[in-house]
């Protein structure tokens, strides 16, 4: 994947760019499915069935790092895990899980019934040939650790309690859009070695429409954190969509939504900007479940 052409369009707070998806990978974004059961591609499906009778797990989405499945637990589940990750269940028996950036090659999936019994699916999830830049340059220091820490804690305990916040949002169920379309700088997943110090992972995309321009919300949710005055950030949006699931908009000129409302799928929520650590307009959009990095290119597909 090329570097950004430009450097109005890259985040030096949460890294810069990202990895280009393999055609291997690119097959897991049509239907999967386990068992023989039909899964449906996660650019036209409605989320999971919603049907709660079948005696096996099934599901669709994308089988690769930095991935995730929509899916349907078996009929008499009472909890699901990923590996040893506890899954949200819906009374319905639908659930979300997603796979880490880093996530190893397989993580099993498990459905502890009302009966006693338990069953299990292995997940294969595709590996990713991710860019990685080696830089014969010391990686940049952000002065006396401790000194920093004194100012960017507050930031930090802040961003991890808004995304601790369980809200009842059903943002998850959707098919998420593009929260703005314009030039793409930075992919998820790249990282640069500094003579052999690793940097951060870019954990998000960057989308440079130009300064002002308005972005929405890519799917309903609730805002758990809207402020501004981060070192890093900027000016700052999460919403919480559910069960585990959460979008970061990073370097806002503008905030248009306030903490505690709850948004629709398309709504204005701010304006692209440059503010925090950045060294032009643009809009860095991450997404995590729990503690899980992805893609939201595997949430939109392509932009149109």
């Amino acid at each position: 994947m090329p570097r950004a052409r430009s450097p109005r369009a890259a985040c030096s707070g949460w890294n810069d760019a990202g990895a280009m998806l393999k055609p291997h990978v690119l097959g897991v974004l049509g239907a999967v499915a386990l068992a023989g059961l039909a899964a449906s591609d996660p650019a036209t499906s409605q989320g999971p069935p919603q049907q709660w009778q079948d005696a096996r797990f099934s599901f669709n989405g994308a089988l690769t790092q930095g991935g995730f499945v929509r899916g349907l637990a078996p009929s008499g589940t009472t909890q699901v895990t990923l590996g040893d990750q506890p899954i949200a269940l819906a009374p319905d028996g639908s659930f979300l899980a997603a796979f880490d950036r880093d996530s190893p090659a397989a993580l099993t999936l498990t459905a502890q019934l009302s009966s006693g019994k338990q069953l299990s699916e292995t997940l294969a999830i595709a590996p990713r040939a991710w860019k990685i830049d080696h830089v014969n340059a010391a990686k940049r220091s952000s002065g006396s650790s401790e000194a920093y820490w004194a100012s960017r804690e507050p930031e930090y305990n802040a961003i991890q309690a808004a995304r601790a916040q369980v809200t009842g949002a059903a943002g998850w169920r959707q098919n998420f859009i593009w929260p703005v379309k314009g030039r793409i700088s930075g992919l998820f997943g790249r990282q640069r070695i500094y003579r052999g110090v690793p940097g951060d992972v870019h954990s998000g995309i960057d989308i440079a429409p130009g300064l002002g321009v308005p972005f929405v919300a890519p799917a309903d949710g609730v805002v758990v954190l809207a402020r501004s005055g981060f070192s890093l950030e900027g000016s700052l949006i999460i919403i919480d969509h559910g069960h585990g699931l959460n979008s970061a908009f990073l370097h806002a000129a503008r905030i248009v939504v306030q903490e505690g409302e709850r948004v629709t799928q398309g709504q204005h929520i701010g304006n692209v900007g440059a503010t925090g650590r950045a060294t032009g307009p643009h809009l860095h959009w991450s997404l995590k479940w729990n503690a899980a990095r992805l893609d939201p290119l595997l949430f939109t597909g392509p932009m149109n």
